[in-house]
């Protein structure tokens, strides 16, 4: 499987390293963009460097690199995910706006019927914000907003994370072990 992996700059970067981390155990084929403002978030929000998260993608691309392979359809690839996803590079998919190498490579994927993961990570949202979602969900885009299930009893923030990147994986049929799913050894309600 040949996945994109866009990170753009919304707090909650480590959803996205997480992602990387988990695809490559996987061994999932990810071609990696990150904007300037998650560079940013990442030295803010957390002790990972760009070497690192780079390592964990089998090719990356400058946000700014329109010329990327990423950029045509005659790439081939199963579709997109965009991890954290910042509300200004929603807005730019959502209205075709493809100034950037992520929005340009959503497009992308968007005009060649491919899958596609959007992981919003904004509170509160506006009414601008949720117009932009109903539009990319009308056109059969999976917005999943980065809002962890409690019913696995999580731990610590790993099992938060996890569970979020879970269910992104599980939109691309990926095989994993990130949580419990319910009914599996979970209590009844009525219990």
């Amino acid at each position: 499987m040949r996945l994109i992996v866009g990170i753009t700059g919304s707090s909650g970067i480590v959803y996205g390293i997480r992602m990387l981390e988990v695809l490559k155990r996987c061994n999932v084929d990810v071609h990696l963009i990150m904007t300037e403002w998650a560079k940013k978030c990442l030295a803010l929000e957390t002790d990972f460097d760009l070497k690192y998260v780079k390592s964990l993608a089998g090719s990356y691309s400058e946000d700014s690199n329109m010329a990327a392979s990423v950029s045509s359809g005659t790439h081939k690839t199963d579709g997109m995910i965009i991890i954290p996803c910042s509300m200004k590079t929603l807005s730019s998919i959502a209205n075709g706006y493809e100034e950037t190498l992520v929005a340009r490579a959503a497009g992308v994927t968007i005009k060649e019927s491919r899958k596609m993961v959007i992981v919003p990570r904004e509170t509160p949202l506006t009414s601008i914000h949720l117009e932009n979602m109903l539009k990319l969900a009308r056109i059969g885009i999976v917005i999943l907003p980065a809002m962890p299930g409690f019913y696995n009893k999580p731990k610590n923030v790993d099992d938060l994370l996890n569970h979020v990147v879970g269910k992104c994986l599980d939109q691309f049929g990926i095989e994993h072990d990130l949580f419990k799913r319910w009914g599996t050894s979970n209590p009844s309600i009525n219990d």
